[in-house]
């Protein structure tokens, strides 16, 4: 792929928009950069056509909501994790047609899934504290990592594959980090996002873990997403932070946090060629989208949404950003300077 186009993320700016009639809950960008994919509080995929805005429904497999996402790196088909622990494969292009494949992945929710950078497998992780790999010519299980005794002990939010697809991140409710090779065997525990969990006394609950994970394009840091200084589990009151750890110790590197504090949850986390992380947030303080400059805390420059964002994602040049809103709203933003 050629270099990225250099951003101005202060001329960011709205270029295309989609109202669907339920709130979104996660998109992902066609790596042919075609279409944007998105998920809302129903039991259907939605993918939506750059090109003329034409939006299809894949639907018949989930009943769920469909929070995780992703595609194939030749765009041939994209993959759909629901609520109702199902992973779905269909085919993109073309008129929407039945799933290829559907398995029951996993016991309660299916919270997030990642592609690896081959193409040859997907990870799964979810409420029943099970990271799973998959081989994804043939749908079959290639392991459960966490089935030996070295795994999760609580709700696992989210994984992620190394850019260079050696081995695997995972991370769950309380913030721990581990690592898994492709064959599905723990490498360490990597260590612990912790800020972005707390146990409350009063309420007797756990909050926090990793709502969005995204490594460095050179695989040296990885990004943990959620909530921080959180004062009541019970509402969710808490600020949006993000948990840069080195990869190599696993030790804090930044705490990404807004200059003015907001309620809120980060869903949203990616990494820009360009030496910046872009986060979208969202919660009582309303959304954002933030651009943090790569080892500064506060951020670069901010963008207020018109609701709570609930997921991002980087169009495949890093020139566009698509960002989907808890009021049903889809948008699309270029980062690029605005044309004189």
């Amino acid at each position: 792929m050629p270099d990225a186009p250099a951003i101005d993320p202060a001329a960011a700016h709205e270029i295309a928009s989609h109202k669907h009639d339920r709130p979104l809950v996660s998109c992902a960008w066609d790596p042919l950069g075609r279409f944007v994919l998105f998920g809302s509080e129903e039991s259907a995929l939605h993918r939506l056509g750059i090109d003329g805005m034409a939006v299809a429904a894949f639907t018949g497999a989930h009943d769920s909501w469909v929070r995780a996402l992703g595609c194939s790196p030749d765009g041939r088909f994209c993959f759909s994790g629901g609520y109702d622990g199902r992973l779905c494969q269909w085919t993109l292009d073309g008129e929407p047609a039945p799933p290829l494949r559907v398995l029951q992945a996993h016991d309660g929710w299916l919270r997030a899934l990642a592609v690896s950078p081959d193409g040859t497998k997907l990870a799964t992780s979810g409420n029943d504290k099970l990271v799973k790999l998959w081989t994804i010519t043939d749908g079959l299980l290639a392991a459960t990592p966490t089935a030996s005794g070295t795994g999760h002990e609580s709700h696992v939010y989210e994984v992620a594959w190394k850019p260079d697809g050696s081995n695997l991140a995972s991370c769950d409710l309380k913030g721990n980090v581990k690592e898994w090779s492709p064959a599905g065997t723990l490498v360490r525990d990597v260590g612990k996002a912790e800020a972005l969990w707390k146990y409350d006394e009063g309420f007797r609950a756990d909050i926090g873990g990793a709502r969005a994970i995204a490594f460095r394009a050179d695989g040296a840091q990885l990004a943990v997403g959620g909530i921080t200084a959180v004062t009541n589990a019970f509402a969710g009151v808490g600020h949006p932070g993000v948990s840069v750890l080195e990869w190599s110790d696993g030790k804090l590197a930044t705490l990404l946090e807004p200059k003015e504090k907001q309620q809120g949850v980060c869903w949203g986390i990616a990494w820009h060629p360009q030496g910046m992380w872009v986060q979208v947030a969202g919660g009582g303080g309303g959304g954002w989208l933030r651009f943090f400059k790569a080892g500064e805390a506060n951020e670069l420059h901010a963008v207020k949404l018109p609701a709570n964002g609930r997921a991002l994602a980087l169009s495949p040049d890093k020139s566009k950003v698509a960002v989907a809103l808890a009021d049903g709203h889809l948008k699309i933003f270029s980062l690029l300077p605005k044309p004189v």
